[in-house]
């Protein structure tokens, strides 16, 4: 039987050789929490060691994918050394040899952006907004998105998205090449699943092979740029400019 999520935000669930991730706290609109940053993590490496599983599917809820750290989470985890929570499923989905399939709807803030960076397949509501806000919280790109994300759209792109930080459609994320395709909100999440069930059904010594060619000449750069980003976002955290932009956005939350 597959292990449940010691999370309850995120929830594990096999689906003949699918194995499903769902973030699942809507009432925080799937805000990440050091506890389901490690749940995710996990459910990667469960996925990846679990024979019978060909492909991971990566979704939210339907009103939202995430939008991003929990504020509170990401204040307690300034300082913090070692590997993270965050880090944890960070080299976790970066690794992955099984194809992943993400299913995006609603906001896609922060990670919810950088992680589909390393999906192989993602589909999007038309209804699905994301975003890159570092500079605008006084920190920095994450999740080797400042290698990647200039490789995938082009430099003059990525510098817009990642400096100015500015909200973006699917439909731009479609034409910048980081979203397969744009489906109506009613049909994002059967159409992803056929995708992946499609994926599955293939040889899946084939599909990994395959996958770890595209991605070879990333293989000894992107490990060493996500500690970098880590690093450095840890000490910009800590700043004043930082803690003021924090500080503030809690006050209005209350």
């Amino acid at each position: 039987m597959m292990p449940s999520s010691a999370d309850p935000n995120i929830i594990y669930r096999q689906d003949g050789s699918l194995f499903l991730l769902q973030i699942n706290r809507p009432e925080k609109k799937n805000a990440l929490t050091a506890s389901m940053y490690q749940a995710l993590g996990e459910g990667v490496l469960l996925a990846e060691r679990e024979p019978s599983v060909n492909v991971l599917v990566i979704r939210g809820a339907d009103d939202c994918f995430t939008s991003g750290n929990d504020v509170n989470s990401f204040v307690e985890g300034a300082g913090q050394s070692g590997d993270r929570p965050s880090l944890v499923f960070m080299k976790a989905i970066s690794q992955a040899r099984k194809p992943v399939v993400a299913a995006v709807s609603g906001l896609a803030i922060g990670i919810g952006t950088t992680m589909l960076l390393h999906c192989d397949l993602v589909y999007a509501s038309d209804q699905c907004y994301l975003q890159l806000p570092f500079s605008r919280l006084g920190v920095c790109p994450e999740l080797g998105s400042s290698l990647l994300l200039p490789y995938i759209v082009g430099y003059q792109r990525a510098a817009e998205l990642l400096l100015l930080g500015d909200r973006f459609s699917a439909e731009t994320a479609r034409e910048y090449g980081l979203v397969n395709t744009v489906l109506p909100q009613e049909e994002y999440l059967d159409h992803a699943m056929d995708k992946a069930r499609e994926l599955a059904s293939l040889p899946s010594a084939a599909l990994q092979v395959s996958k770890r060619l595209m991605k070879r000449q990333f293989e000894k750069v992107l490990p060493g740029t996500i500690e970098l980003e880590m690093e450095e976002f840890g000490t910009l955290l800590e700043s004043p400019e930082a803690q003021a932009i924090i500080k503030a956005f809690l006050n209005r939350k209350k």
